[in-house]
């Protein structure tokens, strides 16, 4: 098999079939892959990081989703959850992140037929075939996965037949540098520089209130903390806020009639208003090159327009977006894009250089698969960088990989999937897809 070798196979051993399959991250798009593991009578165990189920969502949880709830419950999941009279919410309400896990992920893990199946504080550090390097390919598709957690009380290993994972991608933000790297002095800035969506009119609020906040970043998640600095700056005296994007303008912050999430519209058009209002002061076209802790706050150095330039502010929101996280599975053979580092296959449909639609074609387990026969990243990590990802298209690669884990061709070729429109497709570079 060489190293990009996509052929779609369902070759199995018994001495893999006798495995569990094991599942990375307990959020909404790793229990969707253990329910329908469950329905279609297969084992599974879920390896969780946090002490709860969707311990990454329960972190922004202040945050109000743009999608209502018909796009929000894996059906799989659903068919589970109402089996023991659990009442699907309003259909057309968006929740927030914590609604969301309250009202459906939370429930979902303590349903018997998963509850035993999960184990939180269950770190995964590293994913391998049992006895194998990845140099050694003789036998490796019917070679067991190793995967090594560490637990409180140490680590341990566990074989598996398949491994799906979904990590998410919460905890890797990208760096605030222009050049995917962290800008020099970075490290100095120390609580001066915020993690994305920061809960700032929750507990959060004393560290934002009567300060000048900058949030870098062109998307939603930049987007939500402005309009939330926004609504404090009204109560606190002193608030200010500036939005710093690279580009010429934040495309991907739709704020277009035709936009059918009518949530997602409304957060570009409120952020529009607040611009030309002057209560966000908005700065475009610039690349930070370099950071420096100064008393008080930060100064962030770099270019705009061809022309040095500096901008200094208390805190730094740095809403620049995630990255995978592939330290763990450097023993993994993976087929990942050079650009996104999403699958290779999946790749073109999601690259921002080719387009920021929020409707991507219907994927699953053909391109999801990497080198590595029965490996699968899903969910938020599968997009690797590239934004605009929505838990109904995670729902059905996981429908689609199980299907192809359980050996039914039919139905894991057979992938359907309708998103919202967007009302916006545009490149870097301008034009439309």
């Amino acid at each position: 098999m060489t190293l990009l070798d996509l052929t779609p196979r369902t070759a199995t051993a018994p001495r893999l079939d006798a495995l569990p399959v094991v599942v990375i991250g307990a959020g909404p798009i790793g229990l969707a892959a253990a329910a329908n593991l469950v329905e279609r009578g297969i084992d599974v165990v879920v390896l969780e990081a946090g002490e709860e189920p969707a311990a990454a969502v329960r972190r922004w949880g202040h945050i109000r989703l743009f999608s209502p709830w018909r796009h929000l419950v894996d059906p799989a999941s659903r068919r589970l959850l109402e089996a023991s009279g659990w009442t699907e919410p309003d259909a057309d309400a968006a929740p927030t992140g914590r609604e969301l896990v309250d009202a459906y992920v939370a429930p979902l893990a303590e349903l018997k037929p998963l509850r035993s199946r999960i184990r939180y504080g269950s770190r995964v550090l590293a994913v391998a075939r049992e006895g194998m390097d990845r140099t050694r390919s003789a036998g490796r598709e019917t070679t067991p996965f190793v995967v090594r957690y560490a637990t409180a009380d140490g680590v341990v290993e566990l074989t598996a037949r398949a491994v799906i994972d979904a990590s998410g991608t919460f905890d890797s933000p990208n760096p605030l540098g222009s050049t995917g790297l962290d800008p020099l002095g970075a490290p100095d800035l120390g609580d001066r520089l915020v993690h994305p969506l920061p809960d700032v009119l929750g507990i959060d609020r004393a560290r934002f209130a009567g300060r000048h906040t900058t949030v870098v970043g062109a998307g939603h998640s930049a987007a939500n903390t402005l309009l939330a600095l926004a609504t404090l700056a009204e109560s606190e005296p002193g608030t200010r806020i500036t939005w710093l994007i690279r580009n010429d303008s934040a495309v991907r912050v739709s704020s277009s009639a035709d936009d059918e999430l009518g949530d997602r519209a409304a957060l570009g058009s409120r952020l529009d208003t607040l611009v030309r209002r002057g209560i966000v002061e908005k700065i475009d076209a610039f690349e930070i090159a370099t950071v420096e802790r100064r008393a008080g706050g930060v100064r962030l150095i770099g270019m705009r327009r061809g022309a040095a330039s500096v901008h200094d502010t208390d805190l730094v929101v740095a809403a620049t977006g995630f990255r995978p996280d592939l330290s763990m599975l450097r023993e993994i053979r993976l087929g990942l894009d050079d650009i996104v580092e999403a699958p290779v296959r999946l790749a073109p449909l999601i690259d921002p250089n080719l387009h920021s639609c929020g409707t991507v074609e219907p994927h699953g387990f053909d391109e999801l698969r990497h080198p590595e026969h029965g490996f699968f990243i899903v969910g938020m990590k599968s997009y690797g960088r590239a934004p605009t990802f929505l838990l109904a298209t995670g729902y059905e690669q996981v429908r689609s990989v199980v299907a192809w884990i359980d050996g039914d061709m039919r139905s894991a070729t057979r992938v359907q999937l309708t998103l919202p429109a967007t009302g916006v497709c545009s490149t870097d570079a301008g034009g439309c897809c």
